[in-house]
């Protein structure tokens, strides 16, 4: 097929990455060894996007000369995939990433088994001239057009072959399209329709990042939207298929799947990450929202994971559970009677099944495990400090996430048929809670004033069970604000121990 051919092509390099490129180029050149700027990095350099991952194909044993560009730039070798022989390389204390893999025949043979169009470029390294933040060079090789779908904004299959050979790509479309503000070309998306239930055969810690970088991207709740209406959710999460068509008590406006995708949606609202249809400014404005908000959903929580893309996937998965728990009380109406609890059992198992690590797996059990917990702490009064105590005791550290959870499943219950004053109420609260956990600390972790050894020594009590009892009973008098001294709380405990409690 013809190259694309073009004169003095002057192309973005992130800043630094033009040094690093010249030595890796100058030590490939002095080896012999043809090599080729693929994938990513040139799509990223025509579209003026910064990015820290370099892909390089070599013609050569690409784990051999991974390792030897470590040593001669100064770099870190790690092997990333040895079934495929891909070496990675990083500098710069972890800030570039360098991955080398080995030419698959010709460069033109190589690109045809690529993904999609606008990865399917490459750039001869050695007819490049380097300036800083400058790439200049007479040509791009790109036989499938992937320039032209870069203009039109589409992301195209290099080749029907493309999701059987990785069915990861699935999800990758239609992360790529919503990365960049593309559409998925009508040809791929019959693809993505027919090959859906590959998704399947994902190692899970490969689906866990994709999925991850999907719930990142500000509007995710409508991107989820599409991998269900092309069969790729249901297929990606077998349990949210018996969610479908679940039909709720009338306050609901839609059915538990539904209601599940509208919730991930009004996240994005409540988070400042995106509109939602069924909501206005006004809606907005009652919600609490601060620069310290701000950066306690931005937290890192393990690799590629924050609190936002957490709270996301805790919206999608909150009411799991429900058609399992649906049942009909002595007035023929629908209750899900214990489907957090059921549903914190479920989602454990889903994201063990996904490869997601410890801590975000706890910290998505605990949302959906208490995601009702916040309108139960009062019914028309502001909550109590003990409730406000019990909640964070009970929510542990994603109490702050469990709180906009509730607001999400509240607008997502309601939608069009929202009741501002109710609204309110749920908002004023919220805003309530948050104002005492951020400015009395000792509400939600009371200083120490007493402890088992003073029980034991003090009031002759017997290691067990019975020590811890009272000082919870003890902590949670301190943040009502009945105890403030270590005599007020041995006076507490005789009064315990006299009760017989």
């Amino acid at each position: 097929m013809p190259l694309s051919v073009v004169q003095d092509l002057k192309l973005f390099v992130e800043p630094g990455a033009s040094s690093l490129l010249k030595k890796v180029s100058q030590f490939l050149s002095g080896q012999g060894i043809k090599a080729y700027l693929i994938g990513g990095f040139v799509r990223d350099m025509l579209l003026k996007r910064q990015t820290e991952d370099i892909d390089i194909a070599v013609a050569a044993a690409a784990l051999e000369v991974a390792e030897k560009v470590a040593k001669a730039i100064g770099g870190k070798y790690v092997l990333l995939d040895e079934a495929n022989q891909i070496g990675r390389v990083i500098t710069d204390q972890g800030k570039w990433e360098i991955d080398f893999s080995t030419l698959r025949g010709s460069i033109t043979d190589d690109l045809a088994q690529r993904d999609f169009t606008i990865d399917a470029m490459a750039i001869d390294l050695s007819q490049i001239t380097l300036a800083e933040e400058q790439l200049v060079l007479r040509e791009i090789i790109d036989p499938f057009g992937g320039k032209k779908d870069l203009r039109q904004k589409i992301v195209r299959v290099v080749s029907e072959a493309a999701f059987p050979t990785d069915p990861l790509r699935l999800l990758r479309a239609v992360r790529l399209a919503a990365e960049f503000g593309f559409s998925i070309d009508s040809e791929t998306e019959d693809l993505i329709r027919r090959h859906a239930g590959l998704i399947t055969n994902v190692a899970g810690e490969r689906v866990r990042e994709e999925l991850l970088r999907l719930l990142s991207l500000p509007g995710a709740g409508k991107f989820l939207v599409y991998l269900n209406d092309r069969g790729l959710l249901t297929s990606l999460i077998p349990e949210l298929a018996e969610a479908k068509g679940v039909a709720q008590p009338v306050i609901h406006v839609w059915d538990v799947l539904e209601h599940s995708l509208q919730t991930v949606s009004a996240v994005d609202f409540l988070l400042r990450q995106g509109e939602w249809e069924y909501a206005n400014k006004e809606v907005l404005a009652v919600v609490p929202w601060s620069e310290r908000l701000a950066n306690h959903f931005n937290q890192a929580v393990s690799h590629g994971s924050t609190r936002a893309s957490l709270l996301k996937l805790s919206a999608l998965l909150h009411d799991i559970a429900k058609p399992q728990t649906k049942a009909l009380d002595e007035a023929g109406r629908t209750r899900f009677l214990g489907h957090a609890g059921e549903g914190a059992e479920v989602v454990v198992s889903i994201l063990q099944r996904l490869r997601f690590t410890g801590k975000e797996i706890k910290l998505v059990e605990l949302m959906v495990r208490h995601h009702l917990h916040p309108t139960q702490m009062s019914q028309e009064a502001l909550p109590t400090r003990r409730a406000i105590y019990r909640f964070f005791r009970d929510t542990e550290n994603a109490g702050i996430d469990t709180l906009f959870l509730s607001l999400a499943d509240h607008l997502a219950t309601r939608g069009q048929n929202l009741d501002f004053a109710g609204w309110q109420q749920h908002a004023r609260m919220v805003e309530y809670v948050l104002a005492q956990r951020f400015e009395e600390e000792n509400l939600v972790i009371p200083p120490k004033l007493i402890d088992g050894n003073d029980l034991i020594n003090i009031f002759g009590l017997k290691p067990g069970p019975k020590i811890g009892e009272i000082l919870e009973a003890v902590r949670e008098a301190q943040a009502a604000g009945e105890i403030a001294s270590r005599e007020g709380a041995l006076a507490h405990i005789r009064k315990l121990l006299a009760s017989g409690k």
